[in-house]
């Protein structure tokens, strides 16, 4: 199942470096939107992290205040859609920016076959 899985490796190995290598493996890969109402606009991003997280960066600027999610500090989740591994997730992400639709986006939250057909692109 992989090395982190054999004792023998975890026996000579830090309890902080078996923990980084399955934390590697929990790792979720998605596609969000977030939605500002300062703003009344969306922003499309993908993430391989802990998502709750990369929101508040985006509210707090940590990305720097050149970004287009520095203009405003109210950035909530719209929709969250899961992905296989990261690189599906930049495709989908692709996909929707493509659309260049706010109206398509409100259709992925309201007709979640759409997101489904998404998914097999």
């Amino acid at each position: 199942m992989g090395a982190w899985f054999d004792p023998r490796w975890a026996h000579h190995h830090k309890t902080s470096e078996i923990l980084s290598e399955v934390l590697f493996f929990l790792k979720m890969n998605s596609c969000y939107i977030v939605f500002s109402k300062k703003l009344n606009r969306f922003y499309i991003g993908v993430c391989h992290d802990n998502l709750e997280s990369r929101i508040k960066k985006h509210n707090a600027h940590s990305y720097g205040e050149h970004r287009f999610t520095a203009k405003a500090n109210d950035w909530e989740l719209f929709l969250n859609i899961e992905c296989e591994s990261f690189d599906h997730a930049v495709k989908i992400e692709k996909h929707i920016k493509s659309m260049k639709s706010s109206a398509y986006i409100k259709n992925l939250l309201k007709y979640p076959e759409m997101i489904e057909k998404l998914k097999q692109k």
